[in-house]
């Protein structure tokens, strides 16, 4: 007895790793698309962002749960690339950031879930019925824009340099964002200022639209975001130095690249947000009851060092509004 007993607990000792190891191998892991709107060398702490936050709920690479990332490198035929590539390898969800890069989404695909990322009018690109209810495979979290933000941009780079007269307003063309164009010029002219669209469409066309901004004798720029101006922000920001011309912007990681002021929502912490509704997702939730999120926390970012090199002075009243004032 005492020898059978031996042997049948020996078995069970043997067996019981390998029940484990079929669990193990059982178990499901959840596989997510990422497309990031610019490249990796400037975007990436994005991407870590979110993965941090996928940690925090729980979710961890290789064990529950796999992420394939891929960067758009701000064109659209980037997120048609990545898209096409990624949806073959059949993912739970698709996170995809900007609006072309959610414009591209929603032509790709019917039945995956998607979830976007700093999407100004999602409404209005045709991604959603409705910020409440979305419909369809799409959610996700809006970038705010709206005249009123944006006024308050204006406003904030007026405080510093009163005397604007002409103000060139960059922006892209191609990266589905025009009704964010008429929500500037709109802002800027209840300035009285006199607006001065530059267009760029890609980095080669970066230096071309200051020379533009020179021949049209700006003397303050606003900087519409999206992939190619937030991937090409030091360029940007460089050239803007040159020319001394002051500049605010949308997000504040042109400020942190040297850029004079910005006023915004936190990209980083839209990237946050995204992975808690990628969770809902693979709890069971539908993208259409999803309602889409809006900032809520805005952030002036200023950069002391640019000020001083454009002879500029930053009001007390607009450094005491600072989250973060770098020197």
């Amino acid at each position: 007895m005492e020898r059978r007993g031996f042997l049948a607990l020996t078995g069970l000792a043997l067996y019981l790793p390998s029940i484990a190891s079929r669990a193990q191998s059982d178990a499901k892991i959840s596989r997510i698309a990422l497309i990031e709107a610019g490249a990796a060398f400037a975007n990436q702490h994005f991407v870590d962002a979110f993965m941090v936050a996928l940690r925090e709920l729980g979710y961890i690479p290789g064990k529950n749960i796999m992420v394939d990332v891929r960067w758009a490198e701000g064109r659209a035929e980037g997120f048609r690339r990545a898209l096409d590539e990624l949806i073959r390898l059949r993912p739970e969800v698709i996170v995809i950031s900007s609006s072309l890069g959610a414009v591209e989404a929603k032509k790709a695909t019917t039945s995956i879930p998607v979830v976007f990322v700093g999407v100004p009018d999602p409404v209005g690109n045709g991604l959603v019925s409705s910020l409440a209810r979305p419909g369809g495979n799409i959610t996700g979290l809006a970038r705010s824009a709206g005249e009123g933000l944006l006024g308050k941009t204006v406003q904030t780079l007026r405080e510093i340099v009163p005397d604007i007269t002409r103000m060139a307003i960059l922006w892209n063309p191609k990266a589905a964002i025009e009704q964010v164009r008429t929500q500037a010029v709109a802002a800027v002219e209840a300035f009285g200022i006199t607006p001065l669209l530059v267009e760029v469409r890609d980095r080669e066309g970066i230096g071309l639209a200051f020379a533009a901004m020179r021949k049209q004798r700006a003397n303050a720029l606003f900087v519409i975001t999206d992939p190619l101006t937030l991937e090409n922000r030091s360029e940007i920001v460089r050239l803007a130095a040159t020319d001394r011309i002051p500049a605010v912007y949308e997000f504040g990681e042109f400020v942190r690249a040297g850029g004079l002021v910005a006023y915004s929502s936190s990209v980083t912490e839209q990237f946050r947000r995204a992975a808690i509704y990628v969770d809902k997702i693979l709890r069971g939730a539908k993208p259409s009851d999803l309602p889409v999120e809006q900032p809520t926390k805005f952030e002036l970012v200023i950069n002391l060092k640019t000020a001083k090199a454009l002879g500029l002075t930053i009001p007390q009243s607009v450094l005491l509004r600072a989250n973060e004032i770098i020197e």
